[in-house]
């Protein structure tokens, strides 16, 4: 017998974009939710993920009240740039879509804005929960069992909302029969860090150079977030700061007067690449979204803005099943979301296959690359491609 039963509409599993979003959304629609999470409110509030927001990822914020921080903070980008054989080519974004931009804003403090406005009316979010089990997903009263601060809780719910990651307990819950998986792996990783140090350019550049990616970036006008292409089992050891900064500085070289400038660095890392899709996004009262249903590489930008796609189309179905008794849109939420899904994993492989080295001695491919990023930098009908998939393509069909 649980400690405490609380009974609430929907359960969500997970306190990171996903969940969080999804609960404001939700209790903006009347909707009572609760917000259960492993780790602690610092942790997630500092971890450090992505930083890209697209033009509808970031207008939501801004409508649903929870953009005023971003507003005074987050950097509207117009365009971004693609380096190849030594030249610097920018793609505006902003004209090939009709004025649409990206916002560089950290993922963490998207996480840090949605906490303080949950919490400040008065919802609930649990942290450094223990122990969750999920059962009678498949009945119309749900439950979600775990510890929280040495007591047993019992949550029974209409509906659950698997927001956990890929390495939650929601996605594990589900009979491995009832699912198909789809997955990619990349022969190489980012070597990330972050910097304390001015960003040396105005807007992102991609990178592609003879001896591998590199991406420059940053998360505020005072920190500079840079990548390079190195090994999946890359060792941090040897990778001293300047060894760091050397590659970086070889690989971002351009004509002008521009260099990167160094910094202390405050964090390195080593992020694999792969892609991952597990179909269908639902199994009876359970949704999966962001992260427990796909993984893509970062090379596109998308991780974050398709999980926020998402609990988007989960809120809308939601919604109308509580004012309207209507169920439709709870049945195709996962194909609506997988359609954005794969097309979001067509645009992350190509901008991976496009800028990065997969066979150093393969010089056939490295001129293809060349080929293709030269016609994709003179031709306004490719660039516009690239442009509309950047700046996100539309979820709310």
């Amino acid at each position: 017998m649980a400690d405490n039963n609380i009974r609430t509409q929907v359960g969500i599993i997970g306190a990171g974009p996903a969940g969080l979003l999804l609960s404001h959304l939700l209790s903006l629609n009347g909707i009572e939710s609760i917000v259960i999470e492993d780790k602690s409110r610092s942790y997630v509030e500092s971890r450090i993920r992505a930083g890209v927001l697209e033009h509808g990822t970031a207008q939501l914020l801004f409508d649903t009240g929870v953009g005023a921080r971003l507003a005074k903070e987050g950097m509207r980008h117009e365009g971004i740039n693609l380096g190849f054989s030594g030249q610097l080519h920018r793609i505006n974004l902003a004209e090939l879509t009709g004025g649409k931009a990206i916002t560089v804003y950290g993922q963490h403090e998207v996480v840090k804005d949605l906490i303080a406005t949950r919490l400040s009316r008065g919802e609930q979010i649990l942290f450094e929960i223990t122990g969750v089990t999920l059962d009678r997903i498949t009945t119309k009263q749900p439950r979600i069992c775990f510890r929280h601060q040495d007591r047993s809780f019992e949550v029974t719910c209409d509906w659950v909302a698997g927001c956990d990651g890929y390495h939650g307990v929601s996605r594990a819950c589900i009979p491995a029969e009832a699912l198909t998986i789809f997955e990619k792996t990349y022969p190489f990783a980012w070597l990330g860090i972050l910097a304390e140090a001015a960003p040396s350019w105005e807007e992102l550049i991609y990178a592609n150079h003879e001896n591998g990616f590199a991406l420059f970036s940053m998360r505020s006008p005072k920190i500079t977030r840079l990548y390079l292409q190195c090994r999946p089992d890359e060792d941090l050891t040897p990778w001293s700061d300047d060894r760091i900064w050397e590659n970086l500085e070889k690989r971002l070289s351009f004509p002008g007067d521009k260099t990167i400038q160094r910094g202390k660095i405050l964090q390195k890392s080593v992020t694999t690449m792969r892609s991952f899709v597990v179909e269908p996004m639902r199994y009876g009262r359970l949704f999966l979204a962001g992260d427990a249903a796909h993984v893509v590489p970062p090379t596109g930008a998308k991780g974050m803005n398709l999980a926020v796609g998402d609990v988007c189309l989960l809120a809308r179905a939601l919604a109308a099943f509580y004012a309207k008794d209507q169920t439709a849109l709870l049945e195709s939420y996962s194909d609506r979301c997988l359609r954005r899904v794969w097309k979001a994993q067509r645009f992350s492989w190509w901008m991976t296959s496009l800028l990065h080295r997969f066979d150093q001695n393969d010089a056939f491919e490295y001129r293809r690359q060349l080929a293709e990023l030269d016609y994709l930098t003179t031709s306004r009908a490719a660039a516009t491609v690239l442009a509309e998939n950047y700046v996100g393509l539309p979820w709310t069909d």
